[in-house]
């Protein structure tokens, strides 16, 4: 598998919801001809196709969609930055691929037991340590999941910035905490989980109004020569891209809802950019704290892949075919 030069995409489908069923509105509009090409079906005569380096239908287990992500976990070891997203309207399952639940653990949990046990693998070689940080960005303010107001208290502390440090983006006095067994793992994670802002609207009743970012530092030290590696893991969450008429979200969901739709806008623009640059032309990653955040791996010294996470309703084509495109897009798209 080549992990260099594109951004990969992984399309991940979620079963048709009781919910939807119900509703009359589960006709499913999906059809999977092969393991790298999705069908979306606009009416009787039309099907729309797109072709991605992995489609993952409803009945792929979260094993099966981690073996995908794999490749790039072990090159984290090897010194490489990578970022791993979830991008999709809201409900489309992009939380259940990153967290999963306890019986059917995501890939935050499957990334970081594949760096202990590597780690541990190849200690006789190398000395790895491991530092924890967990941020989200909300109303494009950027919060510490981990501070202790937010660990004691549940409550978010004041706004953190940006800064471009020698070593690459950073955020000054965000917390690390240096972790070496998935119990830490586990225990701060859930703490994060617990301050960060979820809301409830029409499509979802515990939609996640942030995008989260678990990043994990990796410092390795040879034991034979001292020579230092450093990398970093970006595991993020995005919130959900959304119709705000669809949602009926009024007042602060509203302030919200636009937030986030202006923050992804942004994410579009970085991705057409890159996608159409010449040598030295403009990207546009300080126009949003997501595109800032992320400006290391796409700025082509790092390895990015992209969950496209999807529903299979027909109520939902018009945001299926809008993720599909967006993320045909980022295939597309060269770094470096």
């Amino acid at each position: 598998m080549d992990l260099q030069g594109n951004i990969r995409v992984l399309a991940r489908v979620r079963p048709v919801l009781e919910v939807e069923r119900n509703s009359g509105q589960g006709t499913d509009v999906t059809e999977f001809p092969t393991e790298v090409e999705l069908l979306v079906k606009r009416d009787e005569a039309t099907r729309s196709a797109f072709e991605f380096d992995r489609v993952f239908p409803p009945s792929s287990t979260q094993e099966q969609v981690f073996e995908g992500v794999h490749p790039l976990i072990v090159s984290v070891l090897d010194g490489f930055d990578v970022a791993i997203f979830a991008y999709g309207q809201t409900g489309s399952g992009k939380t259940f691929t990153m967290e999963g639940d306890a019986a059917n653990p995501g890939v935050n949990t499957r990334a970081m037991q594949t760096l202990f046990e590597l780690g541990r693998q190849r200690s006789n070689d190398i000395n790895y340590t491991f530092t924890l940080s967990v941020l989200e960005i909300y109303n494009e303010s950027i919060y510490d999941l981990l501070s202790d107001s937010a660990t004691t208290k549940g409550e978010r502390g004041r706004g953190l910035d940006i800064r471009q440090g020698a070593a690459g983006i950073i955020v000054p006095g965000l917390a690390a905490v240096e972790v070496d067994s998935m119990e830490m793992v586990t225990a701060q994670l859930e703490q994060a989980n617990k301050a960060r802002a979820v809301g409830s609207h029409d499509m979802n009743e515990h939609s996640s109004r942030s995008h989260m970012i678990v990043c994990i530092h990796v410092n390795g030290v040879n034991a034979h020569n001292g020579a230092a590696t450093r990398a970093k893991l970006n595991l993020i969450d995005l919130a959900g891209s959304e119709r705000v008429g669809k949602t009926d979200a009024s007042g602060d969901r509203l302030k919200e809802a636009q937030n986030i739709n202006r923050s992804l806008s942004a994410l579009g623009d970085v991705i057409a950019a890159l996608a159409t640059r010449s040598k030295g032309s403009h990207i546009p990653f300080r126009n949003s704290k997501l595109t800032y955040l992320l400006q290391d791996c796409l700025s082509g010294g790092g390895k990015t892949l992209m969950f496209c996470n999807v529903s299979p309703a027909a109520y939902n084509l018009g945001e299926t075919i809008c993720s599909l495109n967006f993320a045909a897009r980022c295939r597309a798209v060269e770094l470096g």
